[in-house]
């Protein structure tokens, strides 16, 4: 398990990380679409660890509730021409998100790899991090601005960009990476923690292997856990909750 920083201070496990957010999550017990509540309480926990850490926070959300580009090129749809799809559902989610942080008094501000000026910043590395410094919640949207790249990959590649401390990845409907689908095999077991050689190795699905290699080349630790059970804070404060893979 990855060391806390805190030192029993009090203070963060990490100064900065990098949130990634389910986008099935926002779509709460409908399953599509944005569900305001969902959101309110997403924003409400970022707020807190904000207020009670002073920790730099950015965010990933993904697209699922929206458009999945997987589901188009199911459907016969060209995969790239999908994948651009699923960026602008990125887009969506990251301006209700950022609605909702600043109607909690938490500044925010979007950053998109694709280019819409009246919406979105542009993502600018340098930028982002000045943002961070200043208190701000920063969103990344629009994925890489590449198709065929996941969210996850997204995740991984701005967490080392900021140089954030770790990933935390909130997981819609499971509360870490357990030896099989717990859905499907009732025995399953919950893995505390694990190696990056053994995510990739063991096929587990806990991010991309593009994603993890990335992570894996930059020692770049991940928490996955439950979205929904408001575990960001205690994670933060050195709790072990779900899994680590470092």
């Amino acid at each position: 398990m990855v060391e806390s920083d805190s030192s029993g201070s009090g203070g963060p496990r990490w100064s900065r990380v990098l949130v990634k957010l389910s986008g099935e999550a926002f779509a709460g017990p409908g399953g599509q679409g944005i569900d305001g509540n969902v959101v309110t309480e997403l924003a409400g926990e970022l707020v807190e660890a904000k207020q009670r850490f002073e920790v730099d926070i950015a965010v990933v959300v993904g697209g699922g509730n929206i458009w999945r580009g997987m589901t188009g090129e199911g459907a016969g749809m060209d995969r790239a021409q999908a994948d651009y799809m699923g960026m602008l559902a990125t887009v969506i989610n990251g301006l209700a998100l950022q609605e909702t942080l600043e109607r909690l008094g938490q500044p925010t501000r979007v950053q998109s790899a694709i280019h819409m000026s009246q919406v979105a910043e542009p993502y600018i590395r340098r930028r982002a991090i000045r943002h961070l410094e200043k208190g701000r919640v920063v969103i990344f949207a629009g994925g890489t601005g590449n198709p065929f790249m996941t969210t996850d990959t997204t995740s991984a590649l701005r967490a080392v960009e900021i140089d954030a401390g770790a990933i935390l990845m909130g997981k819609h409907g499971t509360d870490g990476v357990y030896t099989a689908d717990p859905n499907l095999v009732p025995d399953a077991e919950l893995l505390r923690e694990l190696s990056y050689i053994e995510v990739l190795n063991r096929g587990l699905k806990v991010m991309d292997s593009t994603a993890i290699t990335l992570c894996m080349d930059n020692e770049l630790p991940i928490c996955v856990f439950d979205l929904m059970g408001r575990n960001i804070v205690p994670i933060l404060a050195g709790e072990h909750i779900g899994t680590v893979v470092s």
